[in-house]
């Protein structure tokens, strides 16, 4: 954390010093000079953070000062720019006229105070580490030694080395993945050589299930030659490979004290080409690796097999070369396996494995807490085998799990384990992982609203040909990748919707946060302030804000959040963090119990992230015009529906979201309001995200200036402004997703004057009346998802023109031909998985012809009150999941009753595991699940039964 606060702020005082001369008057030089001090520390930080983390505690001192030094720096920038820059129209420019009228010489003078005061600091920094002669190194020794390497010397202490040593009847869970790569691994069918990757997180059970298939009977009598390889984070190649001769060879093959790579390569090949063998690489972290060692190892036709075990999806996609290799992804345990090795640890001694009734409830909780992570499960449940069975020690011990973790000797392997990962991150994304600590147990955040966050902080690190959204995505994708980040939620495309912690990992950011000052957690428990803190995250149902807002002080704290809270403060919140938190760049107040943004909101002069989401707000202030910093408005799902024109003045806003959903169900948006702009967002030329805005001549015209532009969306366009927009669009050629809204439901969206659509238009919804489908459409060759809505189109079948998209994954076509006949070719929609064909109130025929829509897994039909007869092509799509048919009469669902009834066309339906039934529900078109096929003729049966027992009763 001291690296990244480090680069943070050189990369912070870099443009300001290169180009901004007048905002730095009189302190310019100094600011200089701090900033060549700080590229020189930084030069040697990875060897003293490595250190640190090995324990010294010196050294952790000096690193913590390192990072207290730099966030003081980056404090005295931003009050520096609060001094000479309060109120005008952007941050630069005319500073120089500003900087020759400020008469505030007090404040100046503190500020050049606290500027010689770091610079001595820094001095006193520099010796420290002359004292601990640090090395200097550079990114990429960095990445191939880890910071955290278990070397020979410190290797007994290594909490790894326990999963080796487990009996079998201490395993519970991995009966399954256990047979499983057993038979793979003797599999006489398959004689090339096969490399299986288990993949997990840390603490997930890798090495356990590897060892114990490893020593199974079946695999021992199979191979006759065998090896388990350590790797680790500090492998180096030649001892890697000489202990690997050692191990398969014995005496017969000793490799000598010198003997360089290649030799040791050809001597192991040489021995292993006619050999079945079967090689462990235990607790992989780079792909480097693989690429090293894979060399030594003949693709023989003996059956030989390579198993590695490794926390990282990218080495285990590097190490899958062939078909017959294996990517094993290794799962939390279920709850019921979960509660039995929980029980035969906790209870191993004086209950014989079971859970006394009256410590159930409790017991329950605490492997909740561990979601299924065997390392906790055992860990904490062995701990708990040593403790007095009573009720109240068993709550008090699931209260104070959080400091158990951190504090408890007997669970300080869970830590070390999972802080191996930590640790092996470069810096870049220490920063993105600790920033889950600002969440709530449990909780789930939108990719979206995390990225837009990390920019806002300013983790994310400019790269050439990328935006920062583009580079943040990858950062979270590497998380994942790692197992550090669990996917709640997946889009249709396969892309993170939401994601989180899990919760033992979440204690141990907690406790690393605590330590780097990171974010102070408010909650009903702790819930006064500490003025030292960066972040302050709110995690607070019903205790007393107004206590809490009277703990306030003046600090630096950078970014405010509010989760879970319930009623806030009498006393105007605004007020307050504006008054105290001068140097505040993010709130984020989604889901907040707000009615009003006051005015002061403008006195947040370096505020870069405001969100508002879900709150009731209805007035955007005109004070927003002083942001001249905000690079995310977020105002999604509030009554706000107009933006004052100050809002041209915020030229550095990236994302604009601004809308809410009238309604929603499981099957489409059936209305979107959008916010009115009076004008000026021409010059907002930073824009990613705008979505919606209402239409207007002068908004249209404007935004043909916006052409970094990923996300659009237009609500209530008119006819004529169809030729505009289509020249605004044409010139967005970064366009990735595009919503089109008609004014009403009569109203032509006139969109046919695209000559050269955006080339990487994935997503695009149209909803309004279309003359024909517009040509610029099937040009799209990386179109994913497409909305047509309304569109009640009559001259030519859309299928036949759409089929052509290569990359169209989902297609969702509400009230869009008014045709009697759809027919679906071979060679079509290649990629289609999803096609929902709703209200199409004409169709009596829909035929695919065999062969056809390969990839489709969900199909939705109705009401479609003319199709009498379930299409009997149906039966043709062989990967179909899920078929739902819509408010379809009981005549059309009774011809596929089921056996022993079987209905005419049963047939084609019965290979599809669901088959759904769905209806309109209410005055808006709700849809809502009714029942699926079996459960409909279930109870028709037993409606049928009521009748004729009610009929015989009154006869």
């Amino acid at each position: 954390m001291a690296e990244r606060a480090v680069i943070s702020v050189i990369q912070y005082l870099g443009p300001l010093l290169a180009s901004e001369v007048e905002l730095l008057r009189g302190v310019r030089k100094e600011m200089v000079n701090i900033k060549a001090e700080l590229e020189r520390i930084h030069s040697f930080l990875k060897d003293a953070e490595s250190r640190a983390e090995t324990g010294d505690e010196g050294v952790k001192i000096w690193v913590k000062q390192v990072r207290q030094v730099a966030y003081r720096i980056q404090d005295v920038i931003d009050e520096h720019i609060l001094l000479v820059s309060p109120k005008q129209p952007g941050l630069f420019g005319s500073l120089h006229k500003v900087t020759r009228t400020v008469t505030k010489l007090k404040p100046r003078h503190e500020i050049a105070s606290q500027i010689q005061d770091i610079k001595t600091t820094i001095r006193e920094i520099k010796e420290g580490a002359d004292r601990y002669g640090f090395s200097t190194s550079t990114s990429s020794e960095h990445s191939s030694t880890s910071t955290s390497s278990i070397t020979k010397d410190n290797m007994w202490r290594d909490p790894r080395l326990a999963s080796l040593f487990i009996g079998d009847d201490e395993v519970i869970g991995i009966e399954s993945p256990k047979y499983e790569l057993i038979s793979r691994l003797v599999d006489q069918n398959q004689s090339q050589r096969a490399v299986i990757s288990v993949v997990g997180m840390g603490g997930i059970g890798k090495t356990t299930l590897a060892k114990k298939v490893y020593d199974s009977q079946e695999v021992v009598a199979h191979f006759n030659c065998k090896a388990w390889i350590t790797v680790s984070q500090s492998y180096k190649p030649e001892e890697l490979l000489k202990t690997m001769i050692k191990e398969l060879s014995g005496d017969d093959v000793l490799p000598l004290p010198n003997e360089g790579i290649d030799s040791l390569i050809a001597k192991l090949r040489g021995y292993l080409c006619e050999k079945r063998y079967v090689i462990v690489f235990d607790d992989v972290w780079e792909t480097d690796f693989w690429g090293s060692i894979r060399h030594a190892l003949p693709k023989n036709s003996e059956g030989s097999r390579v198993i590695i075990t490794t926390r990282s999806e990218q080495v285990a996609t590097f190490c899958k070369e062939i078909s017959v290799d294996h990517v094993h992804e290794l799962e939390a345990l279920s709850e019921e396996k979960a509660w039995e090795l929980f029980c035969k640890k906790a209870f191993q001694l004086d209950y014989e494995g079971h859970c006394p009734p009256e410590l159930e409830d409790v017991s329950h909780a605490i492997v909740r807490k561990c979601q299924g992570l065997p390392l906790a499960i055992a860990a904490i449940g062995g701990l708990l085998s040593t403790k007095n069975k009573g009720m109240s020690e068993w709550q008090k011990f699931y209260g104070s799990m959080n400091s158990e973790l951190e504090r408890n000797p007997n669970l300080k392997s869970i830590s070390k384990i999972l802080l191996l990962s930590y640790n092996d991150l470069p810096h870049h994304l220490k920063s993105c992982f600790l920033y889950f600590g600002i969440m709530p147990e449990d909780y789930s955040i939108k990719a979206g609203r995390l990225i837009r966050l990390w920019i806002a902080e300013g983790f994310v690190e400019e790269q050439n040909g990328k935006t920062l959204e583009e580079v943040a995505e990858e950062y979270l994708t590497e998380l994942i990748h790692r197992r550090l980040v669990l996917v709640s939620t997946t889009k249709f495309d396969g892309r993170v919707k939401q994601c989180q912690v899990h919760d033992v990992v979440r204690e141990i950011i907690l406790s690393m946060s605590k330590e780097f000052s990171l974010c102070q957690i408010l909650e009903e428990e702790n819930s006064s302030f500490n003025a030292t803190t960066r972040r302050l995250s709110m995690h607070m149902h019903y205790c007393n804000m107004d206590k809490v807002m009277k703990s306030i002080s003046k600090s630096p704290v950078c970014s405010v959040f509010l989760f879970q809270v319930g009623e806030l403060p009498k006393k105007a919140l605004l007020g307050t963090l504006a008054a105290n938190f001068k140097l505040l760049k993010l709130l984020d107040l989604e889901d907040a119990h707000l009615d009003q943004l006051h005015e002061e909101v403008g006195n947040l002069f370096l505020l870069r992230y405001l969100s508002i989401r879900s709150t009731q707000v209805e007035i955007i202030p005109k004070s927003i015009g002083k942001l001249q910093n905000l690079e995310t408005l977020d105002l999604k799902h509030s009554p706000v529906r107009e933006l004052p024109f100050d809002i041209s003045r915020l030229h550095k806003l990236r994302h604009l979201i601004a809308y809410s959903i009238i309604y929603e169900c499981e099957y489409f948006v059936d209305g979107i309001a959008g916010v009115k702009i009076q004008g000026g967002i021409g010059g907002l030329e930073e824009l990613q995200i705008l979505c919606f805005v209402e239409t207007n001549h002068g908004l249209i015209k404007e935004l043909e200036k916006l052409r970094q532009l990923r996300k659009l969306g237009i609500t209530k366009l008119q006819r004529e402004h169809g030729r505009g927009l289509c020249a605004a669009i044409e010139k967005m050629k970064y366009l990735q997703r595009l919503s089109v809204w008609a004014s009403s439901d009569d109203e032509i969206l006139d969109l046919q004057y695209i000559s050269s659509p955006p080339q990487y238009l994935q997503r695009l919804m149209l909803v309004g009346r279309l003359k024909k489908l517009p040509d610029w459409i099937p040009k799209l060759q990386n179109l994913v998802t497409l909305t047509l809505s309304g569109s009640g189109i009559t001259n030519n079948d859309p299928v036949k023109a759409l089929q052509v998209l290569p990359s169209l994954v989902r297609l969702w076509l509400w009230d869009a031909y008014y045709g009697e006949q759809l027919y679906f070719e071979v060679g079509g929609f290649q990629k289609l998985k999803q096609l929902r064909l709703i209200e199409f109130k004409g169709l009596n025929s829909v035929i695919t012809e065999e062969g056809a829509l390969p990839l489709l897994e969900e199909l939705a039909i109705g009401p479609s009150p003319q199709l009498k007869e379930v299409p009997s092509s149906i039966h043709h799509l062989q990967k179909l999941k899920t078929l739902k048919f819509c408010c379809m009469p009981e005549e059309f669902i009774d011809r596929m009753e089921p056996k022993p009834n079987q209905g005419k066309d049963y047939w084609i339906v019965e290979h599809i595991p669901y088959v759904e039934l769905w209806s309109y529900i209410g005055k808006q078109k709700s849809m809502t699940k009714i029942d699926n096929l079996e459960e409909y003729f279930n109870r028709k049966v037993e409606n049928a039964r009521v009748r004729e027992d009610k009929n015989e009763s009154q006869s």
